[in-house]
Protein backbone atom coordinates (compact mmCIF):
# COMPACT_ATOMS: atom_id res chain seq x y z
CA UNK A 1 0.00 0.00 0.00
CA UNK A 2 1.20 3.57 -1.05
CA UNK A 3 1.74 6.13 1.36
CA UNK A 4 -0.08 9.04 1.53
CA UNK A 5 1.65 12.52 0.36
CA UNK A 6 2.60 14.78 2.99
CA UNK A 7 1.12 18.19 1.73
CA UNK A 8 -2.86 17.31 1.24
CA UNK A 9 -3.86 18.10 -2.25
CA UNK A 10 -7.19 20.25 -3.10
CA UNK A 11 -8.60 16.84 -4.23
CA UNK A 12 -9.03 13.42 -3.20
CA UNK A 13 -10.30 11.31 -6.53
CA UNK A 14 -11.21 7.89 -4.91
CA UNK A 15 -11.82 5.13 -7.81
CA UNK A 16 -13.19 1.67 -6.78
CA UNK A 17 -11.66 -1.45 -9.17
CA UNK A 18 -12.19 -5.15 -9.66
CA UNK A 19 -9.83 -6.25 -12.05
CA UNK A 20 -9.82 -3.20 -14.09
CA UNK A 21 -7.96 -2.70 -18.02
CA UNK A 22 -7.20 -0.68 -19.92
CA UNK A 23 -10.40 1.61 -18.86
CA UNK A 24 -8.52 2.76 -15.65
CA UNK A 25 -5.44 3.98 -17.35
CA UNK A 26 -7.43 6.25 -19.63
CA UNK A 27 -9.65 7.18 -16.57
CA UNK A 28 -5.97 8.63 -14.88
CA UNK A 29 -4.25 10.33 -17.91
CA UNK A 30 -8.08 12.16 -18.75
CA UNK A 31 -7.93 13.14 -14.96
CA UNK A 32 -4.79 14.71 -15.39
CA UNK A 33 -6.44 17.21 -17.83
CA UNK A 34 -9.58 17.70 -16.06
CA UNK A 35 -8.26 19.63 -13.46
CA UNK A 36 -5.23 21.89 -12.52
CA UNK A 37 -5.40 21.80 -8.99
CA UNK A 38 -3.31 18.89 -7.29
CA UNK A 39 -5.06 15.82 -7.43
CA UNK A 40 -4.47 12.60 -4.80
CA UNK A 41 -5.53 9.21 -6.93
CA UNK A 42 -7.17 7.15 -4.46
CA UNK A 43 -7.50 3.28 -6.15
CA UNK A 44 -9.15 1.00 -3.98
CA UNK A 45 -8.83 -2.20 -5.53
CA UNK A 46 -11.57 -4.95 -4.83
CA UNK A 47 -10.39 -7.97 -7.09
CA UNK A 48 -6.45 -9.43 -7.58
CA UNK A 49 -3.41 -7.33 -8.43
CA UNK A 50 -3.88 -6.44 -11.90
CA UNK A 51 -0.67 -4.33 -14.37
CA UNK A 52 -2.22 -1.35 -14.54
CA UNK A 53 -2.88 -1.19 -11.23
CA UNK A 54 0.45 -1.51 -9.90
CA UNK A 55 1.36 0.90 -12.98
CA UNK A 56 -0.66 3.51 -11.38
CA UNK A 57 0.70 2.60 -8.08
CA UNK A 58 4.69 2.96 -9.04
CA UNK A 59 3.71 6.85 -10.63
CA UNK A 60 2.38 7.79 -7.17
CA UNK A 61 -1.61 6.63 -6.79
CA UNK A 62 -2.31 5.16 -3.20
CA UNK A 63 -3.66 1.95 -3.86
CA UNK A 64 -5.41 0.32 -0.30
CA UNK A 65 -7.10 -2.96 -0.28
CA UNK A 66 -9.27 -4.31 2.27
CA UNK A 67 -8.38 -7.55 4.35
CA UNK A 68 -11.87 -9.10 3.47
CA UNK A 69 -11.18 -8.47 -0.12
CA UNK A 70 -14.31 -7.46 -2.34
CA UNK A 71 -16.35 -5.57 0.05
CA UNK A 72 -18.73 -3.88 -2.37
CA UNK A 73 -18.81 -0.57 -3.72
CA UNK A 74 -19.45 1.87 -1.05
CA UNK A 75 -17.82 0.54 1.48
CA UNK A 76 -14.82 0.71 -0.64
CA UNK A 77 -15.31 4.25 -1.33
CA UNK A 78 -15.60 4.85 2.28
CA UNK A 79 -12.29 3.23 2.60
CA UNK A 80 -10.59 5.45 0.10
CA UNK A 81 -12.08 8.86 1.44
CA UNK A 82 -11.56 7.90 4.94
CA UNK A 83 -8.27 9.87 6.93
CA UNK A 84 -8.69 13.00 3.59
CA UNK A 85 -7.59 16.47 4.64
CA UNK A 86 -8.44 17.58 0.81
CA UNK A 87 -10.91 20.30 -0.06
CA UNK A 88 -12.84 18.41 -2.36
CA UNK A 89 -14.00 14.61 -2.51
CA UNK A 90 -14.52 12.56 -5.94
CA UNK A 91 -16.18 9.29 -5.95
CA UNK A 92 -15.57 8.04 -9.71
CA UNK A 93 -15.87 4.85 -11.93
CA UNK A 94 -12.93 3.96 -13.40
CA UNK A 95 -15.17 3.03 -16.96
CA UNK A 96 -15.01 7.20 -16.92
CA UNK A 97 -12.97 9.47 -19.14
CA UNK A 98 -12.92 12.94 -18.27
CA UNK A 99 -13.50 15.81 -20.66
CA UNK A 100 -10.27 18.52 -20.24
CA UNK A 101 -11.25 21.07 -17.28
CA UNK A 102 -14.43 19.26 -16.27
CA UNK A 103 -13.39 18.50 -13.09
CA UNK A 104 -12.69 22.58 -12.52
CA UNK A 105 -15.96 23.39 -13.75
CA UNK A 106 -17.19 21.40 -10.88
CA UNK A 107 -14.88 22.90 -8.05
CA UNK A 108 -16.28 26.37 -9.34
CA UNK A 109 -19.67 25.60 -8.92
CA UNK A 110 -19.19 24.03 -5.74
CA UNK A 111 -17.00 27.12 -4.73
CA UNK A 112 -19.75 29.13 -5.22
CA UNK A 113 -22.96 27.05 -3.50
CA UNK A 114 -21.46 26.69 -0.01
CA UNK A 115 -24.29 24.75 0.34
CA UNK A 116 -23.88 22.31 -2.77
CA UNK A 117 -23.43 18.91 -0.53
CA UNK A 118 -22.57 17.12 -3.73
CA UNK A 119 -22.08 17.89 -7.29
CA UNK A 120 -22.79 15.93 -10.83
CA UNK A 121 -21.57 16.44 -14.42
CA UNK A 122 -23.38 15.78 -17.63
CA UNK A 123 -22.43 12.00 -18.37
CA UNK A 124 -22.25 11.06 -21.43
CA UNK A 125 -22.86 7.34 -23.16
CA UNK A 126 -19.97 6.13 -26.00
CA UNK A 127 -22.33 7.33 -28.27
CA UNK A 128 -22.64 10.68 -27.13
CA UNK A 129 -25.83 10.87 -26.00
CA UNK A 130 -26.66 12.17 -22.62
CA UNK A 131 -26.83 9.81 -19.47
CA UNK A 132 -29.70 10.30 -17.29
CA UNK A 133 -27.44 11.12 -14.08
CA UNK A 134 -29.30 14.07 -12.17
CA UNK A 135 -32.61 12.49 -11.18
CA UNK A 136 -35.68 13.47 -8.63
CA UNK A 137 -35.79 10.72 -5.85
CA UNK A 138 -37.93 7.63 -6.55
CA UNK A 139 -41.05 7.69 -6.18
CA UNK A 140 -43.86 3.80 -6.27
CA UNK A 141 -46.63 6.52 -7.44
CA UNK A 142 -44.74 7.85 -10.16
CA UNK A 143 -43.07 4.87 -11.10
CA UNK A 144 -46.24 2.89 -11.19
CA UNK A 145 -48.16 5.08 -12.87
CA UNK A 146 -46.05 5.57 -15.90
CA UNK A 147 -45.51 1.75 -16.32
CA UNK A 148 -48.93 1.12 -15.89
CA UNK A 149 -50.50 4.00 -18.03
CA UNK A 150 -48.14 5.24 -20.58
CA UNK A 151 -49.11 2.78 -23.48
CA UNK A 152 -53.22 3.68 -23.13
CA UNK A 153 -53.10 7.21 -21.43
CA UNK A 154 -49.79 8.94 -22.91
CA UNK A 155 -51.19 11.78 -21.29
CA UNK A 156 -51.65 10.83 -17.77
CA UNK A 157 -50.16 13.20 -14.84
CA UNK A 158 -47.73 10.35 -14.30
CA UNK A 159 -46.19 10.11 -17.52
CA UNK A 160 -45.65 13.70 -17.82
CA UNK A 161 -44.30 14.12 -14.41
CA UNK A 162 -41.57 11.09 -15.46
CA UNK A 163 -40.79 12.58 -18.24
CA UNK A 164 -39.85 15.96 -17.17
CA UNK A 165 -37.97 14.38 -15.10
CA UNK A 166 -36.19 12.99 -17.90
CA UNK A 167 -36.13 16.21 -20.06
CA UNK A 168 -34.16 17.40 -16.97
CA UNK A 169 -30.82 16.24 -18.08
CA UNK A 170 -30.78 18.71 -21.04
CA UNK A 171 -30.48 21.54 -18.69
CA UNK A 172 -27.84 23.99 -19.85
CA UNK A 173 -26.70 25.23 -16.37
CA UNK A 174 -26.47 24.47 -12.95
CA UNK A 175 -29.70 23.17 -11.30
CA UNK A 176 -30.42 21.02 -8.04
CA UNK A 177 -31.71 17.66 -7.86
CA UNK A 178 -32.88 14.51 -5.92
CA UNK A 179 -29.49 12.39 -6.33
CA UNK A 180 -26.77 11.80 -9.00
CA UNK A 181 -25.10 9.11 -10.48
CA UNK A 182 -22.14 7.76 -8.29
CA UNK A 183 -20.41 6.91 -11.52
CA UNK A 184 -18.69 10.40 -11.43
CA UNK A 185 -19.68 12.34 -8.32
CA UNK A 186 -17.93 15.19 -6.57
CA UNK A 187 -19.01 15.82 -2.60
CA UNK A 188 -18.02 18.29 -0.29
CA UNK A 189 -16.19 16.49 2.36
CA UNK A 190 -17.81 18.18 5.62
CA UNK A 191 -21.48 16.89 3.81
CA UNK A 192 -19.99 13.46 3.37
CA UNK A 193 -19.18 13.50 7.08
CA UNK A 194 -22.09 14.85 8.47
CA UNK A 195 -24.25 12.01 6.72
CA UNK A 196 -21.51 8.91 7.01
CA UNK A 197 -20.70 8.77 3.48
CA UNK A 198 -22.19 5.69 1.56
CA UNK A 199 -24.69 3.51 3.36
CA UNK A 200 -21.89 0.01 3.55
CA UNK A 201 -25.57 -2.17 3.53
CA UNK A 202 -25.39 -1.46 -0.15
CA UNK A 203 -22.92 -3.63 -2.21
CA UNK A 204 -23.47 -2.32 -4.83
CA UNK A 205 -26.07 -0.26 -6.67
CA UNK A 206 -28.56 2.59 -5.39
CA UNK A 207 -26.20 3.40 -2.80
CA UNK A 208 -25.37 7.09 -4.44
CA UNK A 209 -29.42 7.44 -4.49
CA UNK A 210 -29.72 6.50 -0.94
CA UNK A 211 -26.25 9.76 -0.31
CA UNK A 212 -28.64 12.20 -2.34
CA UNK A 213 -31.45 11.37 -0.05
CA UNK A 214 -29.76 11.49 2.60
CA UNK A 215 -27.85 14.99 1.82
CA UNK A 216 -30.97 16.65 1.20
CA UNK A 217 -32.33 15.67 4.22
CA UNK A 218 -29.42 17.44 5.87
CA UNK A 219 -29.97 20.21 4.19
CA UNK A 220 -27.47 20.01 1.21
CA UNK A 221 -28.19 20.94 -2.16
CA UNK A 222 -27.07 18.29 -4.74
CA UNK A 223 -26.02 19.68 -7.87
CA UNK A 224 -26.33 19.00 -11.73
CA UNK A 225 -23.75 20.92 -13.51
CA UNK A 226 -24.25 20.54 -16.94
CA UNK A 227 -21.20 22.63 -18.36
CA UNK A 228 -18.52 19.64 -16.72
CA UNK A 229 -18.71 17.01 -18.96
CA UNK A 230 -17.39 13.42 -18.64
CA UNK A 231 -18.11 10.04 -21.13
CA UNK A 232 -19.18 6.57 -18.62
CA UNK A 233 -18.58 3.22 -20.71
CA UNK A 234 -20.58 1.81 -18.15
CA UNK A 235 -20.64 -1.63 -16.70
CA UNK A 236 -17.12 -2.55 -17.84
CA UNK A 237 -15.64 -4.68 -14.84
CA UNK A 238 -18.89 -6.81 -14.84
CA UNK A 239 -20.50 -6.99 -18.51
CA UNK A 240 -18.55 -10.49 -18.76
CA UNK A 241 -20.22 -11.97 -15.49
CA UNK A 242 -23.04 -9.81 -15.03
CA UNK A 243 -25.40 -12.26 -13.06
CA UNK A 244 -23.58 -11.56 -9.75
CA UNK A 245 -24.40 -7.75 -10.27
CA UNK A 246 -27.89 -8.43 -11.15
CA UNK A 247 -28.38 -10.52 -7.73
CA UNK A 248 -26.87 -6.83 -5.51
CA UNK A 249 -29.31 -4.77 -7.72
CA UNK A 250 -31.89 -6.78 -6.95
CA UNK A 251 -30.99 -6.59 -3.07
CA UNK A 252 -29.96 -2.86 -2.87
CA UNK A 253 -33.51 -2.19 -4.38
CA UNK A 254 -35.15 -4.28 -1.66
CA UNK A 255 -33.18 -2.83 1.04
CA UNK A 256 -33.62 1.03 -0.22
CA UNK A 257 -37.20 0.16 -0.72
CA UNK A 258 -37.51 -1.79 2.45
CA UNK A 259 -36.18 1.06 4.56
CA UNK A 260 -38.42 4.11 3.30
CA UNK A 261 -41.33 1.99 2.62
CA UNK A 262 -41.37 -0.80 5.04
CA UNK A 263 -42.34 -1.49 8.42
CA UNK A 264 -41.32 1.32 10.38
CA UNK A 265 -39.63 3.32 7.48
CA UNK A 266 -42.17 4.40 5.34
CA UNK A 267 -42.54 7.88 3.64
CA UNK A 268 -44.97 10.40 5.26
CA UNK A 269 -47.01 13.20 3.48
CA UNK A 270 -45.01 16.50 3.64
CA UNK A 271 -41.52 14.70 3.41
CA UNK A 272 -38.87 16.69 1.57
CA UNK A 273 -38.62 14.45 -1.14
CA UNK A 274 -42.08 14.50 -1.29
CA UNK A 275 -42.37 10.49 -2.05
CA UNK A 276 -45.85 8.81 -2.64
CA UNK A 277 -47.31 12.13 -2.51
CA UNK A 278 -48.22 12.72 -5.95
CA UNK A 279 -46.33 15.89 -5.25
CA UNK A 280 -46.36 17.98 -9.02
CA UNK A 281 -49.31 15.92 -10.17
CA UNK A 282 -51.74 18.13 -9.52
CA UNK A 283 -53.66 14.82 -8.44
CA UNK A 284 -54.88 14.38 -4.51
CA UNK A 285 -52.59 12.93 -2.83
CA UNK A 286 -52.78 9.33 -2.04
CA UNK A 287 -50.68 9.44 1.42
CA UNK A 288 -52.28 8.81 4.73
CA UNK A 289 -51.63 9.96 7.87
CA UNK A 290 -49.01 7.87 9.92
CA UNK A 291 -51.15 6.67 12.07
CA UNK A 292 -54.11 6.10 9.30
CA UNK A 293 -51.02 4.04 7.08
CA UNK A 294 -50.75 0.34 6.66
CA UNK A 295 -47.40 -1.01 6.99
CA UNK A 296 -45.94 -1.91 3.75
CA UNK A 297 -44.58 -5.19 3.23
CA UNK A 298 -40.84 -5.26 1.82
CA UNK A 299 -41.36 -5.70 -2.27
CA UNK A 300 -40.43 -9.06 -3.46
CA UNK A 301 -38.45 -7.15 -6.79
CA UNK A 302 -38.33 -3.69 -7.19
CA UNK A 303 -40.42 -2.06 -9.70
CA UNK A 304 -38.40 -1.21 -12.68
CA UNK A 305 -40.00 1.92 -14.69
CA UNK A 306 -37.20 4.02 -15.59
CA UNK A 307 -33.85 3.66 -17.15
CA UNK A 308 -30.32 3.23 -15.31
CA UNK A 309 -30.18 4.56 -11.80
CA UNK A 310 -27.00 3.81 -9.80
CA UNK A 311 -23.74 4.26 -10.62
CA UNK A 312 -24.38 1.47 -13.48
CA UNK A 313 -27.64 0.32 -14.41
CA UNK A 314 -29.88 -0.12 -12.22
CA UNK A 315 -33.67 0.67 -12.98
CA UNK A 316 -36.03 2.34 -10.29
CA UNK A 317 -39.21 4.73 -11.07
CA UNK A 318 -39.18 8.29 -10.01
CA UNK A 319 -40.76 11.58 -8.85
CA UNK A 320 -40.60 15.24 -9.27
CA UNK A 321 -38.34 17.52 -6.52
CA UNK A 322 -40.40 19.68 -3.89
CA UNK A 323 -41.23 22.95 -4.36
CA UNK A 324 -40.13 24.19 -0.94
CA UNK A 325 -36.84 22.55 1.07
CA UNK A 326 -37.66 21.44 4.54
CA UNK A 327 -37.61 24.02 7.52
CA UNK A 328 -34.22 24.68 8.12
CA UNK A 329 -32.67 23.68 4.87
CA UNK A 330 -31.49 26.74 2.49
CA UNK A 331 -32.32 26.67 -1.35
CA UNK A 332 -30.25 25.85 -3.80
CA UNK A 333 -29.36 28.71 -6.51
CA UNK A 334 -29.52 26.35 -8.82
CA UNK A 335 -33.07 25.74 -8.18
Amino acid sequence: MSDLPAHPPVVRVVCVVYNPGDDLRVFASTLATATRHPVELVIVDNGGPTDVVSALAREGAVVLRHPDGNVGYGRAANLGAAGSTADWLVVANPDVEWEPGSLDELLATGEADPGAGSLGPRILNTDGSTYPSARALPSLTVGAGHALLHTVWPGNPWTREYKQAEEAVAATSPRACGWLSGACLVVRPAAWAQVGGFDERYFMFFEDVDLGDRLGKAGWHNVYVPAARVTHVQGVSWKSSPAPMIRAHHASAKQYLFDRWGRGGRRRCGSRSGWGCGRGSGWRSRCRSASGDVPLRPLRRPLLSCRAVGHNEAPCAESSLPAAPAPGCTRSPWA
